[in-house]
């Protein structure tokens, strides 16, 4: 159960990160070239690798969710469009990721090297795989910056919130700000607002060096 939102996650990884090496890719092609010769901005393209990417991502995750009922998580249709939603978001901010790491890349081996050794640090301090309550100060201190870290948690408050207070876990410590519970509807707000500012820096960059 506690590591059910995880794995939602993971499952949205592989895709969201395929279209950071397809921006390589192209580049190295001089696809990106062509398409901006027919008048397509480096936004737009940009933008619609990054919405691609999630779409995949997301529904790949949604295959995942089907054996929810095998972890006890109810086939409850308003849990599974929240948990859809919250996955949404977070794929895309995986995406965004990929994609400006990509866009400082120019070689498809260099993005693989980089991106991994990016990506593991990122899994393993968003309280995915541990409790935020059992790691040392200063790794705490590093989940709060971790866009991850709240797409986690907002998929872990929708689930035990649908089964009971009685289902929840000793081990799961909620997301705090100097002792504050930070609410899912705010820790949404947080991966999308990540994910729509790097968006747009990204595109910048892109812009002057694609």
């Amino acid at each position: 159960m506690f590591l059910f939102p995880g794995v939602l996650v993971m499952a949205a990884q592989a895709p969201a990160i395929s279209v950071g090496a397809s921006i390589v890719w192209d580049r190295q092609t001089g696809s990106c070239g062509r398409c901006w010769r027919r008048r397509c901005s480096a936004a737009t393209l940009l933008l619609g690798k990054c919405l691609g990417g999630a779409t995949v991502a997301t529904a790949q995750s949604a295959v995942v969710l089907l054996t929810a009922g095998l972890v006890g998580v109810p086939y409850d249709p308003v849990l599974f469009a929240v948990l859809l939603a919250e996955i949404a978001i977070a794929a895309l901010s995986l995406t965004v990721l990929a994609a400006g790491v990509a866009v400082a890349i120019k070689r498809v081996q260099t993005f693989n090297t980089v991106l991994s050794v990016l990506i593991t640090p990122l899994v393993f301090l968003s309280g995915m795989m541990f409790p935020i309550s059992a790691m040392p100060g200063w790794m705490v201190a590093l989940t709060v910056v971790n866009p991850l870290t709240y797409a986690v948690d907002a998929m872990r408050h929708a689930v035990l919130g649908r089964l009971g207070q009685e289902h929840s876990s000793v081990i799961f410590s909620p997301v705090e700000w100097a002792g504050w519970e930070v609410p899912p509807p705010v820790e949404i707000a947080v991966v999308l607002g990540f994910s729509v500012l790097a968006l747009v820096a990204i595109s910048r960059r892109f812009a002057r060096t694609g």
